[in-house]
């Protein structure tokens, strides 16, 4: 049985109709997973991908979710749920030879960043 007198609270962000392939997302994310709030604002600096900047503005995001909503230090914050879903296919076509159209499938995902902090503490009700 877990501890009942750890009391989670968080906050998320959410970034929609992001036009980047979920596949190019998730190798950032799955660096950030689990991560402090200093760590996982670093680790996105120093690789070398475009969605780098994105994701650290998710981050940004979600700690001041935190801060102002619920009232909680930045500094006491861990990246506890980041999750990448598939979105439908923006549809383009192309034309091809003898006039038929060939459809082009641009990616589009979800990003879902939550970010936690544990007090001990009893809750009040």
């Amino acid at each position: 049985m877990k501890n009942k007198n750890k009391l989670k609270l968080g906050a998320r962000a959410l970034g929609k109709n992001i036009r980047v392939s979920p596949i190019k997302i998730r190798r950032i994310i799955e660096q950030i997973r689990g991560c402090s709030y200093g760590k996982a604002l670093v680790l996105p600096e120093f690789m070398p991908y475009k969605t780098c900047y994105l994701i650290s503005q998710l981050i940004l995001s979600a700690a001041a979710n935190a801060n102002t909503n619920l009232g909680l230090n930045k500094s006491d914050l861990f990246i506890s749920e980041a999750l990448v879903e598939n979105s439908a296919y923006l549809r383009r076509f192309r034309p091809r030879a003898q006039g038929r159209g060939y459809p082009i499938k641009k990616p589009i995902c979800k990003v879902i960043i939550k970010s936690n902090s544990n007090f001990v503490g009893k809750m009040k009700r």
